[in-house]
């Protein structure tokens, strides 16, 4: 069986998604919900997924949890919180009291959409990161490849805390290019304490003739700097649907690491987001 280490939900009923902006990404403006998902999900033999914050509001991780707790497929929340507000470490203790709090398994800020560089870096942050690591949970990284080098920084600053680069750190794939992209995952996959998504790459691409040819440079990449135990596979769902149908993209990254062995293969797709999230 497969785990989904990374997927979303969102329901326009309930709150706008205000990034979801612009003709591209049209087709994203509706309601995705768990009964769409898992149906897909069953049929790909994917039989436990992580759910991933989307926005930050604090109502959306409690509303996460409460969905895990209510559907077997949902194993753990990567929520949201505020990090620099002084009393974080008690916001994460009340989130774990919540009806499926026992499912919050690591905390996401939308640092890519910050326009300080080194915003992991500011000290109201780092006292953030800190109270993460102490709650025993993960911290997942969605960043553009410019804020790389600040998330090692960032790393090497919290050993005790796991960082989970989501999506190979969002690297240009459309144009081709692989530096500085490679060098700072490189860079970044040096330090014990990271571990990488496999996720996210169908949407780096060109959203209409990709191919997993124009993919293959790029999982190389993560594959040889982090490896399999450290590298875990995610759909992206919904936003994947963009580019390709939630079965075809399970199907293109288990083409991408066919060179591996069945051992190997079992860690990206079951393994590692076991550990590293204790589903």
């Amino acid at each position: 069986m497969t785990v989904d280490a990374h997927h979303h939900v969102w329901d326009l009923t309930v709150r706008d998604q205000d990034w979801i902006t612009g003709p591209e990404l049209q087709p994203l403006r509706r309601n995705f919900t768990i009964t769409d998902l898992e149906p897909e999900a069953r049929a790909a033999g994917v039989d436990r997924t992580v759910l991933v914050q989307t926005i930050t509001v604090p109502e959306e991780t409690p509303e996460f949890l409460a969905l895990a707790d209510e559907h077997d497929l949902i194993a753990g929340v990567v929520g949201w919180t505020d990090l620099t507000r002084p009393d974080v470490a008690d916001e994460l203790a009340r989130l774990r009291e919540l009806p499926g709090g026992r499912h919050l398994k690591g905390i996401r800020h939308q640092v890519q959409g910050e326009p300080d560089p080194e915003w992991l870096l500011r000290p109201d942050v780092r006292r953030g990161l800190a109270a993460v690591a102490d709650a025993g949970l993960v911290h997942d990284l969605v960043v553009l490849p410019h804020q790389l080098p600040a998330c090692a920084k960032a790393a090497a600053d919290h050993e005790g805390l796991t960082f989970v680069l989501d999506h190979l750190g969002k690297p240009p794939i459309a144009s081709g290019r692989l530096e500085p992209w490679a060098r700072a995952v490189r860079t970044l996959a040096a330090l014990p304490n990271t571990v990488c998504k496999l996720s996210g790459m169908v949407t780096e691409a060109d959203l209409a003739t990709w191919t997993t040819d124009d993919l293959r440079p790029y999982a190389d990449v993560a594959l040889e700097a982090f490896g399999p135990h450290r590298l875990m596979y995610g759909s992206d769902w919904p936003v994947c649907t963009l580019a390709a149908p939630y079965g075809e993209v399970l199907a293109t990254a288990s083409e991408l690491t066919s060179s591996l062995t069945e051992p190997e293969r079992t860690q990206i797709f079951q393994g590692t987001a076991t550990r590293v999230y204790g589903l």
